[in-house]
């Protein structure tokens, strides 16, 4: 009797893994066929099994599972996580498969991540970049990315999480880019790898290759940070957060600029002067940082220390347009004292002379703030406001002819948008 029992037990063992090889392979054509919702039935019938698959059908079983669960790129969020963890763990038995449908999900993620960026999905766009991060963690661009749609969203809680992980690694985003300037249009292009500049040159269609790296993100990402905070009227942590960040490296200046940006949002106009004075000392040759203290000076009353300014960052930048625009408006902004007192005046033969006296001056600003309104013209044609300051001006100072010409540009400018 105990033999034939031994000999039962052998004889139904072999039935029950027959059935389970049944199954997967009923699995496998259903994959084949692309009926993913067949695979997932029959992928429950070997559910109860299990506990008795031997390693290599476990292994087949967990690669089938993630497969049907991914569906091609069909299926849910949620169905795709769950098939990563699947696919992770065939991935010794089912090397060369598992890589390449990897592959396959990191370019349908980054897909629907750039279509729900496309459409301002932020939050949706976030989660897909964060999905490919967590397939491919060398790739800390896209956690980055995650970070930066979830703030477009805004989803300050998630912003910050995801902050927090790329300060963890050390993130800071800089790139050695690959240039070599294009022959027929002498502009600076960017190539995707070495061996295909290289082939450019090669065949004269580019020349003068250089490799530069990009700028640093720590600060962008120090700012937003901080910038959250002050959203959240934590204005403490926020501060905290851009000196933490700066104590690490205090030449950074990027990271002066965010802070002295945090100071601005918060309504302090002395402190982000005297930071943005800062960054300029170790940044001379920056225009922007010039024309920014013009604006602050402006804003603070102080006209001839912001003309400076604009004058230092029209050296630097002789294209810099809103450097001409703005010195031009502190010339002209010196009209209304003039006008006060015109307005002020008697009728007696001192007030009629103080009163063309006055006038003179009045004229002489507006002939001052032509070269700049002028300039600006010349860089940014299609600037209306420069175009209708100067028409206004020549109707003033009585160029009828300029007037003229001003006002068609005006008209055109108009029936244009």
């Amino acid at each position: 009797m105990k033999k034939q029992f031994i000999i039962a037990l052998a004889i139904s063992i072999s039935a029950f893994s027959f059935a389970q090889k049944k199954e997967l392979r009923a699995v496998e054509k259903a994959i084949k066929d692309n009926n993913f919702s067949e695979a997932k039935a029959a992928l429950a019938v070997v559910e109860p099994m299990l506990g008795s698959l031997d390693e290599k059908l476990m292994d087949k079983y967990n690669y089938l599972k993630g497969v049907a669960l991914y569906a091609g790129g069909a299926g849910s969020n949620a169905d795709m996580d769950a098939a990563v963890e699947y696919l992770n763990k065939a991935e010794d038995a089912y090397k060369v498969e598992v890589t390449q449908l990897k592959g396959d999900m990191v370019n349908k993620l980054l897909e629907k991540g750039n279509k729900a960026y496309e459409g301002k999905k932020f939050g949706a766009a976030s989660e897909y970049f964060e999905k490919v991060y967590n397939m491919r963690k060398k790739d800390t661009v896209y956690l980055y990315y995650a970070a930066a749609t979830a703030v477009n969203e805004p989803d300050y809680d998630r912003a910050l999480v995801l902050y927090q992980k790329l300060k963890d690694l050390e993130y800071t985003g800089i790139e050695e880019k690959l240039y070599a300037v294009n022959v027929a249009t002498n502009e600076k292009e960017v190539f995707p790898s070495e061996a295909l500049r290289k082939a450019s040159v090669s065949a004269k269609t580019h020349m003068n290759p250089t490799n530069e790296k990009s700028d640093s993100k720590r600060g962008e990402i120090v700012k937003n940070v901080a910038l959250i905070y002050i959203s959240k009227g934590d204005n403490d942590k926020a501060i905290q957060a851009i000196k933490d960040a700066r104590a690490e490296d205090p030449d950074d200046v990027n990271l002066i600029l965010s802070e002295a940006n945090i100071y601005y949002k918060m309504g302090d106009t002395e402190k982000f002067k005297e930071l943005l004075e800062i960054a300029t000392e170790k940044d001379p040759g920056n225009a922007e940082l010039q024309y920014n203290l013009g604006v602050i000076s402006a804003e603070s009353d102080h006209p001839e220390e912001a003309m400076g300014y604009y004058k230092k960052a029209i050296e630097l930048d002789p294209n810099y347009v809103n450097a001409y625009i703005n010195s031009a408006a502190l010339v002209l902004g010196r009209e209304e004292a003039l006008i006060k007192e015109m307005n002020g005046l008697g009728t007696s033969a001192a007030d009629d002379k103080r009163y063309e006296q006055l006038r003179k001056e009045r004229q002489d600003l507006y002939r001052e703030a032509v070269p700049y309104l002028s300039k600006a013209l010349e860089i940014n044609p299609k600037s209306q406001s420069a175009a209708t300051t100067l028409m206004n001006i020549y109707s003033v100072l009585g160029e009828t002819d300029k007037y003229k010409a001003m006002k068609a540009k005006v008209e055109a400018m108009g029936a244009g948008q």
